[in-house]
């Protein structure tokens, strides 16, 4: 019998640390190494071995950017950053735009994925509706994805004022953003 619990509760720690150890997890207060926590100042060591880009762009006062690139070694892009209080190193990050296919949640939730994916396996809690865009809110995880009206049907594409309902989105239409922000 104690061998039994034994292992379970190896195998217990185990998984938990498993979890904990995924590059690539999303879920509601992390974002693979990346938590809610980490400042601005700190992405050097958390991404130690990818490639780090600073962009400062416009003029400081007007329409000004301070978005973090984030590279893997092979030069391909993982996350576009942004702080919560622009050129304050001592921020922490606010919204983030997974670009690599890798990063998923639990449920396999992912950049690749379609509407019909996010439908299945989360509670849209909100549509909103752009010009250009519908934005899909998911609470739960601190996630909104964009879907192109190029992929929704052709009644909705040129109307911003009509609410857009889940049903009204193809299942195959694909994600065009996919951003947390905390």
């Amino acid at each position: 019998m104690k061998k039994i619990f034994l292992c379970a509760s190896v195998a217990a720690i185990m998984a938990a640390c498993g979890r904990d150890q995924d590059p690539f997890l999303i879920d509601s207060n992390r974002v693979g190494p990346l938590t809610k926590e980490i400042r601005i100042n700190q992405l050097d060591s958390v991404f130690a071995n990818d490639s780090i880009v600073r962009n400062t762009s416009g003029n400081r006062f007007l329409n000004a950017t301070n978005d973090i690139e984030i590279y893997d070694r092979e030069g391909s892009p993982l996350l576009i950053l942004e702080p919560v209080q622009q050129f304050d190193s001592t921020s922490t990050v606010g919204y983030i735009q997974v670009l690599d296919p890798r990063f998923e949640t639990a449920k396999g939730l992912n950049t690749k994925s379609t509407f019909g994916d996010v439908v299945k396996n989360y509670s849209i809690s909100r549509i909103e509706n752009t010009l250009n865009s519908a934005v899909v809110f998911i609470d739960e995880l601190n996630m909104y994805l964009t879907i192109d009206k190029k992929e929704l049907p052709s009644s909705l594409r040129f109307d911003t004022d009509s609410r857009i309902n889940a049903s009204q989105i193809p299942d195959d239409a694909k994600i065009k953003y996919f951003m947390i922000s905390w």
